[in-house]
């Protein structure tokens, strides 16, 4: 009886132990759903500046691809994971670096996009602490919904909102290098 015990705990502990990756300090699940759309984990990587692991980003896409052109240009449900892993990413630094983000993904062309962007930075409305868990979902033909710790905080209408939003990791002038590769999955 206490082998067969053994080897349920152990099966178990194997299916739990394949179902996530551990990327630094943070653990990102294999799939998601998010409302009825299954969403594998493309690839992640971890957002360091100086040394310091800041966050680990994950992309989660219907099929697997590497060409950020073809994600970015997709109307298809899919979603992008941040998990903070360190008390250095503040409410007022992620604030920062989302404008600064838009305005590398849109060459400082924000016009268009100033009144959804600033709705979107109204979901950083309360305190960024270390092990929080952002979720960024493109919604197909509906817009992108954040979650923070699985609350949901909002949708902000538009593939072209989506389009600029996900450029900020997957663009010609990512947030880092390291993140991009890592989501791609050519790391």
């Amino acid at each position: 009886m206490k082998k067969i015990t053994l080897l349920v705990v152990a099966l178990i502990s194997l299916t739990t132990a394949t179902a996530q990756i551990r990327i630094g300090k943070a653990v990102l699940p294999y799939e998601e759903n998010f409302g009825d759309t299954d969403l594998k984990l493309n690839g992640a990587g971890m957002r360091e500046m100086l040394w310091i692991d800041l966050y680990a980003g994950g992309l989660y896409l219907q099929k697997k691809s590497k060409d950020p052109r073809a994600i970015l240009d997709a109307n298809e449900t899919m979603a992008i994971k941040l998990n903070i892993v360190s008390g250095f990413v503040t409410q007022k630094k992620m604030i920062k670096a989302v404008r600064d983000g838009f305005n590398k993904a849109t060459f400082g062309n924000t016009k268009s996009l100033d009144e959804r962007i600033n709705k979107f930075i109204k979901f950083f409305n309360e305190p960024i602490v270390k092990n929080d868990i952002f979720d960024i979902v493109y919604i197909k033909d509906e817009g992108v919904k954040a979650f923070k710790n699985g609350k949901e905080l909002g949708v902000v209408e538009g593939r072209d909102f989506k389009y600029s939003l996900f450029k900020i990791w997957l663009g010609d002038e990512p947030a880092s290098e390291g993140i991009k590769n890592g989501m791609l999955g050519i790391q």
